[in-house]
């Protein structure tokens, strides 16, 4: 992006006041995408840092908040690539309610994990995290595809397989 009046590359406080606005969210984001504030920090700082050297390229085109998700995602998906453990999940993460009985917070919180594990060995990326956006966070075709910087038929067609692929697992564990 450059400075309308100067054509210049901006300089450090003017990145800084594009995406601090939005550090948060991102971060949240990541975390949600990962399973881990380690990960997440990790994740953002990654996508930060993609986002300042890719700068001079975005050009004001779009959103800022738009194409900060984009590179936030992908750096998502480059840690779960290179990755491939269990992320222990807390209970903010899965989006639960407190609960009065420990023994079914603890059934409920090895649901999650043993969905999460199956999600990660059985599922690409790609489509995890188009599972994750469409599925969890409610994001259409549109916004999933922008945020990961496809087409809607990719989306479409990574989320079909993702929900066929875990219901092939759900299948052969029933029977």
């Amino acid at each position: 992006m450059t400075c309308v009046r100067c054509h210049a590359r901006p300089d450090e406080t003017t990145y800084a006041e594009l995406v601090e606005r939005h550090r948060a969210e991102l971060w949240a984001h990541c975390r949600r995408l990962l399973g881990s504030p380690h990960d997440a920090e990790d994740a953002l700082q990654e996508a930060l840092l993609r986002a300042w050297r890719s700068l001079p390229q975005f050009e004001g085109r779009g959103s800022v908040r738009w194409w900060l998700y984009r590179i936030a995602t992908n750096s998502a998906l480059d840690v779960i690539r290179r990755r491939r453990q269990l992320v222990p999940v807390d209970e903010e993460a899965a989006g639960a309610a407190p609960e009065a009985d420990p023994a079914g917070r603890y059934e409920r919180r090895e649901a999650v994990e043993r969905a999460l594990v199956t999600a990660d060995r059985v599922l690409t990326g790609r489509q995890r995290a188009v599972l994750f956006l469409r599925e969890v966070l409610g994001f259409s075709a549109e916004e999933t595809a922008s945020r990961l910087g496809v087409s809607v038929a990719a989306v479409n067609s990574a989320l079909q397989r993702a929900r066929a692929t875990l219901d092939q697992r759900a299948d052969a564990r029933a029977a």
